[in-house]
């Protein structure tokens, strides 16, 4: 590793005008598409708003993971799941802007919805207004407000080496606050959003599945543009085959928990065949959505368990940029799979679907891009990455000795 820097990402206009160009593509598809068909409409708009907002707001769990776990490897990214977090408002404005389609969606936002439905009397109060409504709103407040403070923190201690220490650990108290909060609104907002489509069904297991889910999206957004950022040549320095590995190892183990939460939700509910259960699987089980179920299964769990089970796999750029790639497709098709099926008795993938879900996603790329260049691309006074930087200097100063010593043995010379 080399000595810390004040290095910046520069990226082209090109990297925000051309995904803001596609976004408002996206935005008038979506228009057209709430005016000409809004039952199909609507839930992709779901879909692609609770995508974005996992997208954006991963990241930011990604970073309290590494605080609270003492990790070292990781300080020298911190930068990436930093921008990454920076849309996290503009996703969650995107996700409320849904409610105005809501009685398309929802069955508690019907009026006498619930009146014949007796399997479902115990949740009219929790789908009530004014809760439903609260609940994510003040979920969404809550993690902009630790995306701002890990960011302004960050920033801080790159302006101030005397105040070093005292932000790093600020940090990690912001970690354990938002840990706690994210383990509960999470699991909210799941339920809010998603399982209410079908207010008849539950799972004590949806909301970790969600999380899995969320989780490992991140790792891949994470791992995908360190990947980029480095064949750009930065972060040379601090982000070399340790650091790839270390990655390649996380996107494989939570993989992973992904999809061993994914078989136990599925095995134990199709054993236990209650009514109020496999009401949710039966639909996507059967016609064409069993090819989506599938594929679902093979892109999310079979393909990077398979292709990172190799130590090779997980340091190879090519091969981390294909599956983070299949990963990040492949948790949307997962959304796709809880959402459209309460929706609509068959699966299509038209113009509609496409271009709001690339639109969304060029918006916040667009953010990144902005964003990653805001600030050194390499934390400056961050104590871990220094304290690394010293032990691997040490380390290389014994090496450098040791072939000293070697070289005057070799030409018959005493130490």
């Amino acid at each position: 590793m080399t000595s810390m820097s004040q290095e910046r990402v520069s990226l082209s206009p090109l990297h925000t005008l051309v995904p803001l160009g596609i976004f408002a593509l996206g935005v008038l598809v979506a228009i057209y598409g709430v005016v000409s068909e809004p039952a199909r409409t609507w839930p992709t708009l779901l879909i692609d708003g609770f995508y974005v907002t996992t997208l954006t707001l991963a990241p930011l769990f990604f970073l309290v993971t590494q605080r609270l776990t003492n990790a070292r490897w990781s300080a020298g990214i911190r930068r990436v799941p930093e921008a990454l977090m920076w849309g996290l408002p503009i996703a969650c404005l995107l996700l409320l802007a849904v409610w105005a389609g809501r009685q398309t969606l929802y069955p508690w936002a019907r009026p006498g919805a619930f009146a014949h439905e007796p399997a479902v009397a115990g949740k009219v109060t929790y789908l009530a207004a004014p809760w439903i409504y609260v609940r994510p709103v003040v979920s969404m407040v809550l993690w902009c407000v630790f995306a701002l403070l890990f960011r302004r923190a960050s920033l801080a201690q790159d302006a101030s080496p005397s105040q070093a220490l005292p932000v790093h650990n600020r940090l990690n108290r912001y970690s354990v606050y938002f840990l706690i909060i994210f383990a509960f609104t999470l699991t909210f907002n799941a339920y809010d959003w998603l399982i209410s489509l079908d207010p008849s069904w539950f799972s004590t297991m949806f909301g970790v599945y969600v999380f899995a889910g969320t989780f490992v999206q991140g790792i891949a957004a994470v791992t995908l543009a360190t990947v980029l950022l480095r064949e750009r040549g930065y972060m040379r320095g601090v982000v070399g085959d340790k650091q790839l590995h270390d990655l390649g190892k996380m996107l494989f183990a939570f993989s992973t928990f992904w999809g061993y939460i994914w078989t136990c939700q599925y095995l134990l509910i199709w054993y236990a065949n209650i009514p109020e259960e496999v009401t949710h699987y039966i639909p996507r089980t059967g016609g064409w959505w069993v090819y989506l179920f599938a594929l679902n299964f093979l892109m999310n769990f079979v393909a990077p368990f398979t292709v990172l089970l190799s130590a090779k796999a997980k340091i190879t750029t090519r091969v981390l940029k294909i599956i983070t790639v299949v990963v990040l497709v492949g948790h949307w098709l997962d959304l796709y799979l809880i959402v459209a099926p309460a929706t609509r008795p068959d699966p299509k993938l038209g113009v509609i679907e496409l271009f709001t879900a690339v639109g969304w996603v060029a918006l916040f790329y667009a953010i990144f891009a902005r964003q990653i260049g805001r600030a050194p691309i390499v934390p400056v006074n961050d104590p871990v990455l220094r304290a690394e930087m010293l032990m691997e200097e040490h380390a290389h100063g014994h090496l450098h000795a040791g072939g000293s010593l070697a070289h005057q043995h070799a030409g018959g010379e005493r130490p």
